[in-house]
């Protein structure tokens, strides 16, 4: 097992080097204001039997959970999907039938509505077949809380040091957690990410080695002005834990597919955002409404999209995006992709996918200026549910759609080289190899 910890200083006035003291085998910060990385990485060797199998079953397996409750991206952690749990996956071609439900359901709870995955994933659409980051199914659940998560990795946590119970508890504040495998490297990455300290003052904290064999390597950095555009500089110190006494300054550069927006105080523009409503009233056709400020691309070649994540309750006709004067009314330009469940006819108990995906590119003005803002409909429909004898209203989860824009990068541009990108989202492999993304905040 190996760990890597970072924190991420937003602002590097109110950061002090005073703050960080390594003693021995341990090391301690105090009220350090930043956003948090915690990741760690084990061998299939390393993990109970019954999960490892499970693993091995598999090509590729990336659990994505975001929290319901909106947060400010920093720089380099900026990729988002929507709120909720995604699991993207390959089967292997010696067990194209693997069924890793029974023990999420045992993991996360018995209500997880998933039987066989097979059944109720929907294969993703990879219109880049050069894109190597895509896996061939997603499976969706509403999740707003990890708390099923949380106790069973604490069931994993060894009878010590008893700081691995402390630490998965901290997982009930995190902003996203992440579970890649790959059949490549054997290796189970756990990525969990804080957006701030769940205490005001910052992150005081000691990190402690659990032992030679298992090394941490804790980074606290801040982005630095960089006068190339396709790479991100980060500049602070680096401690490996046993290994040095005292944290070592530090500079690196590297390329990103996900980037953040411009800094808004750069040109005195207002920062772009968007909110998301549904026309009210809703009735059985709801109408999705994202509002977006500022719609001006961060370079020529970029693209607005927002991808979409609806549960089988909701669904798309997708011939209503046909029309090109529908689209326009829309504040639309296309409907580039949808997967899952399409049934135009089909209420919600006969749907055995979880639902499906849609990713759309939004028609901004051509000359957009800082005081221009882009209203954006989608219209949705509801599937007819079974009938209640309690109630004549249901409440039905929708979690916010993603919006970024789609960047053509500059030739000669290499991505595998940024340890901290974040990617199998869902979505890339819907663009070409060299896209990069850019990220806008709900």
């Amino acid at each position: 097992m190996k760990q890597r910890i970072t924190y991420i200083v937003p602002n590097p006035d109110e950061f002090n080097p005073e703050l960080l003291e390594v003693k021995g085998d341990s090391m301690s910060l105090s009220k350090v204001k930043a956003a948090k990385e915690h990741r760690v990485t084990f061998g299939l060797s390393e993990l109970p039997q019954e999960i490892s199998k499970a693993f091995e079953q598999l090509h590729e397996f990336h659990l994505k959970w975001s929290s319901n409750e909106p947060y400010e991206s920093v720089t380099p952690f900026t990729s988002r999907v929507s709120p909720g749990l995604h699991i993207f996956y390959t089967p292997s071609k010696d067990h194209p039938d693997a069924n890793f439900c029974p023990l999420f359901k045992e993991i996360i709870g018995d209500d997880l509505p998933c039987e066989n995955p097979k059944e109720s994933s929907i294969q993703l659409p990879v219109l880049s077949e050069r894109f190597s980051m895509s896996a061939s199914n997603e499976l969706y659940f509403h999740l707003p809380k990890l708390s099923g998560l949380i106790q069973f990795f604490q069931f994993l946590c060894p009878m010590s040091p008893p700081a691995c119970k402390v630490e998965t508890t901290k997982l009930h504040s995190a902003s996203y957690l992440d579970i890649d495998y790959d059949a490549i490297s054997h290796a189970v990455v756990l990525t969990a990410f804080w957006a701030k300290s769940p205490d005001a003052a910052g992150w005081t904290e000691t990190i402690k080695l659990p032992g030679q064999a298992d090394p941490i390597e804790i980074g606290v950095l801040n982005r630095e002005a960089n006068p190339d555009p396709e790479d991100i500089q980060y500049a602070g110190f680096l401690t490996v834990l046993g290994q040095d006494k005292k944290p070592k300054p530090t500079l690196f550069q590297a390329p990103s597919r996900h980037y953040p927006l411009p800094s808004p105080n750069i040109n005195n523009l207002p920062p772009q955002t968007y909110t998301t409503t549904f026309n009210q009233p809703t009735g059985l056709h709801p109408t999705l409404h994202l509002h977006i400020t500022n719609p001006s691309p961060p370079d020529p070649t970029c693209k607005l999209h927002t991808h979409l994540t609806l549960p089988s309750h909701l669904f798309i006709d997708k011939y209503q995006f046909t029309d090109p004067l529908a689209l326009q009314s829309h504040n639309l330009t296309s409907l580039r992709s949808i997967a899952g469940a399409t049934d135009l006819e089909a209420p919600d108990w006969v749907v055995q996918q979880w639902g499906s995906a849609a990713l759309f590119e939004i028609s901004i003005p051509k000359s957009p200026s800082h005081s221009s803002n882009v209203d954006v409909t989608i219209p949705l429909h509801a599937r007819y549910l079974p009938a209640s004898s309690t109630s004549s209203h249901t409440r039905l989860p929708l979690p916010w759609p993603v919006a970024f824009w789609a960047c053509a990068a500059e030739d000669g541009t290499k991505f595998a080289v940024n340890p901290f990108d974040r990617v199998n989202l869902g979505y890339e492999g819907l663009f070409g190899a060299r896209t990069k993304f850019v990220h806008l905040s709900p």
